[in-house]
């Protein structure tokens, strides 16, 4: 089974910010796959699940237990042998960027430290570019802010962009031909 989470905040009020660009990308990628994202009682989660002649199941995952607890989802679902993609933010990137690597640290994110809580550090990592606070701006606040105009195009862009990529990986492209494309996306 593969498992792609995508990272975020539960709830309207944190709809289209900073932090919720992994949810927002696991959307699209449910959409392209035309499937829903739906949640049954008792799961912190929604989840779509579906086949691809490639890779087999596969099953999305938006975790609502907030960012900083997004791990806890991960024992009730992923076994021994399943792959792991994460989706998420990532300040060190300018809005629009989007880069996939295998393995790693949370660099501070701490959406994927509770992901490496519960998983090896091996998972595969698809990040969105969201920028770094201005000056007198704390990193949650930034995070929790909504995108300028101008941003908020530019990360579409990456959003379709990662879909594109996570798209030909499921249906069989090798992985690091589609981390190549991920990396050297430029959001015009």
């Amino acid at each position: 089974m593969v498992y792609i989470f995508g990272l975020g905040n539960p709830g309207p009020e944190y709809e289209m910010t900073r932090h919720n660009v992994g949810v927002e990308t696991l959307s699209r990628l449910a959409a392209f796959f035309q499937v829903n994202l739906k949640k049954r009682f008792f799961y912190k989660y929604r989840w779509a699940r579906f086949n691809t002649p490639a890779l087999g199941d596969v099953c999305l995952v938006f975790p609502l237990t907030f960012m900083n607890l997004s791990g806890e989802v991960v024992p009730s679902l992923v076994r021994e042998g399943d792959e792991v993609i994460v989706i998420c933010d990532q300040m060190d990137l300018p809005p629009g960027s989007l880069r996939i690597k295998n393995g790693g640290s949370s660099a501070g994110h701490n959406g994927l430290k509770s992901m490496l809580s519960h998983l090896p550090n091996n998972f595969k990592r698809v990040y969105i570019g969201v920028g770094r606070p201005e000056e007198g701006i704390s990193v949650p606040d930034h995070v929790l802010s909504r995108f300028s105009d101008s941003d908020r195009l530019l990360v579409d862009r990456a959003e379709e962009e990662a879909v594109e990529c996570l798209a030909a990986f499921l249906n069989g492209e090798r992985f690091e031909k589609v981390q190549m494309k991920a990396n050297s996306f430029k959001a015009e």
